[in-house]
């Protein structure tokens, strides 16, 4: 989903990601509503660039990113290296885009595929 970066490079959710985060919630009760901070996105930086807010009291709060861990941030960290060498970031659809052209495939199943080969024990991963 779309962010605005606040100055202070505060990462909050747009109005559009608020809402179909709401849609989210209201099917399910404890989902996340989960953003990268691409300003953040390199190899160099060594904490998970994310950012969560969790539905409390009708109201979308920041939740502490010390209490989110991450497992295998390390070899995620080169999986996204790999694809980011080969080009494979063009692959990617967010919801948004899937709005603008629904015939982009919001679920990116062609880049999982990607990943999960990535990922697969054959090439050293878990």
């Amino acid at each position: 989903m779309r962010h605005i970066l606040l100055p202070g490079g505060r990462v909050v959710p747009t109005p559009c990601a608020l809402k179909i985060a709401d849609k989210i919630c209201e099917q399910f009760d404890n989902a996340v509503l989960l953003m990268l901070d691409g300003s953040k996105m390199s190899s160099d930086y060594r904490v998970p660039p994310i950012v969560m807010y969790e539905r409390k009291d009708s109201r979308w709060t920041l939740k502490d990113k010390h209490t989110i861990m991450l497992r295998q941030w390390e070899e995620t960290q080169a999986i996204a290296a790999q694809l980011l060498e080969a080009g494979d970031q063009s692959l990617l659809v967010d919801f948004d885009g899937h709005l603008d052209d629904i015939t982009k495939d919001w679920t990116n199943q062609k880049l999982n595929n990607k990943i999960a080969e990535l990922a697969s024990p054959a090439n050293g991963n878990i």
